[in-house]
């Protein structure tokens, strides 16, 4: 159980540095968007989306833990390799929900819900899930 408590933490920590994150790659990669903002604008229309969308996060990284934490039961690849490939893999499977997001997100084309459909966002993404995979896999090793 410590192991599965141990990840899960690990991966809401790795979540809310994301959260950090997104503010700073912003300027590297001349990008308006924010994940924090699609799940918080989608969560509550007031001045709370960013508290929302925060939590919303790091509850899905305290899952992807867990999700990570069963594979490394399963596998004998290095945690921190697993988590970096896990994280990675993930941003290019559910990358094509950006279409979905693009037309029918009810607050799309507000501040930090630019056009996801991008080339620009999806190395943005990919760059935050290299974070995600780096600090999950140093907290949960």
């Amino acid at each position: 159980m410590a192991s599965r408590s141990r990840a899960a933490a690990a991966g809401a920590a790795a979540a809310l540095v994301w959260g950090l994150v997104e503010p700073l790659d912003e300027r590297i990669f001349r990008s308006d968007y924010r994940d924090v903002a699609v799940l918080g604008k989608l969560l509550t229309r007031g001045r709370g989306w960013r508290a929302a969308g925060l939590a919303a996060h790091t509850a899905n990284g305290a899952l992807f833990g867990l999700a990570f934490d069963a594979a490394r039961r399963r596998t004998r690849i290095e945690p921190r390799r697993l988590a970096l490939g896990l994280a990675l893999a993930e941003n290019v499977a559910l990358y094509p929900l950006a279409l979905l997001v693009d037309a029918r997100h009810p607050r799309r084309g507000e501040p930090h819900l630019p056009p996801m459909w991008t080339k620009r966002v999806f190395v943005q993404e990919t760059f935050r899930h290299a974070v995600f995979g780096l600090v999950l896999g140093r907290l949960a090793a």
